[in-house]
């Protein structure tokens, strides 16, 4: 029996390339389905999925090859006409695009949250107040993908901006049919984490704010953020809610509802973990400006009076004793009002200081935490980045001491 000779899968894919274009079957074909990953590009090609209940194949309208109705987006129902084409560098099929035509009526999905948001603005939840930002936050949640991409940027970014920020991880399924069972599960985990009784300690204070989404994804996967479930959870949170769903072009009905709506992931932390250097550098000109301040009033008092001592040296002897009295008023006011000014300096320098106090690492420490890092000086936020046989260092209040990783266990859910 004769050796088969293998095929080169180049050129395998360009024989299946052709059969498929030389079948008449294959060529103008009409479809009907949804929008969804629409994407135009600089180049003038434009790229998208056209979807059913029962499937989806990818397509694609060349630069100049068919004329693009106006205010095309995800979730509208159109007719396609196009062609069977296979896309050897990838292997993927795909339809090339030659009329497309909107079918005047919202996409299944679209209509579903087009109908959500209606009824929320009629019932006064997307139009009602939103809750601030706590400008130091003690405890921060996050609800998202267990071991995401998304969460490990996040935990990385918020330590880098804060070292030691207390943090807490509720590791849910971000998409499926899961989904919105279990992110309503993790806003309640994080409801129960705000309330005062659960931690009445330093060492372990109430989260104030909380942090709700996942990375980047079709609208399919994203999907569970345009629920009705998980909208009013975000709701009814009773302290301050960050919707950081895909990429800055997702709008979601969490986005809408949330507190605060973040591009990315990684924008939610920056919108909720403040820049502690930032902090430090202000109080350290607050210290300066009240000290220059004070300095200046002071200053100006001395050659106030300087210059009516002056006055009455050559004032008739008659206006002495009433100038004397007026000079005693002035410097009693003057007096009066620099210690004023100086004690409103300090108060608001004190309340600074103890907020940053509060919330700064070596507190955390002193309360028996300790913070690891990598021979990078990195803080290590997670087990997933410790290996067997590492050196890592171990901070304390008092000092640091080194230790070598023996054993690792890592917890099935984080909370």
């Amino acid at each position: 029996m004769d050796e088969i000779e293998p095929i080169p899968v180049g050129k395998f894919v360009q024989a299946l390339r052709a059969r498929l274009r030389s079948d008449d079957r294959n060529q103008h074909c009409l479809l009907k389905g949804e929008i969804s990953q629409w994407k135009s590009y600089p180049s003038g090609h434009t790229y998208f999925s056209l979807r059913d209940d029962g499937g989806q194949i990818n397509a694609v309208i060349w630069k100049g090859r068919c004329r693009i109705p106006d205010d095309v987006k995800d979730g509208q129902e159109v007719l396609v006409i196009g062609n069977v084409d296979l896309y050897p560098a990838r292997g993927q099929l795909q339809i090339v695009v030659e009329r497309i035509e909107l079918i005047q009526k919202i996409g299944a999905l679209e209509q579903q949250k087009q109908k959500l948001l209606a009824q929320l603005r009629q019932e006064g939840v997307i139009d009602r107040p939103r809750k601030s930002l706590p400008m130091f936050p003690k405890h921060l949640v996050i609800v998202t993908g267990k071991d995401s991409a998304a969460l490990a940027d996040m935990l990385q970014l918020s330590q880098s901006r804060w070292p030691g920020i207390r943090t807490t991880v509720i590791g849910v399924t971000v998409q499926g049919e899961r989904a919105v069972e279990e992110i309503v599960r993790g806003l309640a985990v994080a409801r129960e984490l705000s309330r005062e009784s659960i931690a009445n300690s330093l060492a372990s204070p109430p989260c104030d704010v909380v942090i709700v989404g996942r990375g980047g994804g079709s609208p399919e996967d994203l999907w569970a953020f345009n629920l009705e479930a998980v909208a009013r959870s975000i709701a009814t949170m009773p302290i301050p809610v960050v919707s950081a769903v895909g990429h800055e072009s997702d709008i979601l009905v969490s986005d809408l509802v949330a507190d605060v709506r973040a591009s990315t992931p990684s924008h939610a932390v920056e919108c909720c973990v403040p820049l502690i250097d930032d902090h430090l550098a202000y109080l350290m000109d607050c210290e300066d400006r009240m000290l220059q301040g004070s300095l200046r009033q002071f200053n100006d008092v001395r050659q106030r009076l300087q210059q009516l001592k002056l006055r009455l040296q050559l004032a008739p002897s008659k206006g002495v004793s009433q100038a004397v009295r007026y000079l005693e008023r002035l410097g009693n006011d003057l007096h009066q009002r620099a210690a004023a000014t100086l004690q409103q300096h300090k108060q608001q320098l004190a309340v600074l200081g103890n907020a940053l106090q509060i919330s700064h690492p070596k507190r955390v420490l002193e309360r028996g935490y300790m913070m690891g890092t990598d021979d990078k000086g990195k803080v290590i936020s997670s087990v997933s980045r410790l290996n067997k046989g590492q050196i890592i260092s171990l901070q304390f209040a008092d000092g640091e001491a080194d230790a070598n990783i023996d054993n690792i266990r890592q917890h099935e859910e984080e909370t």
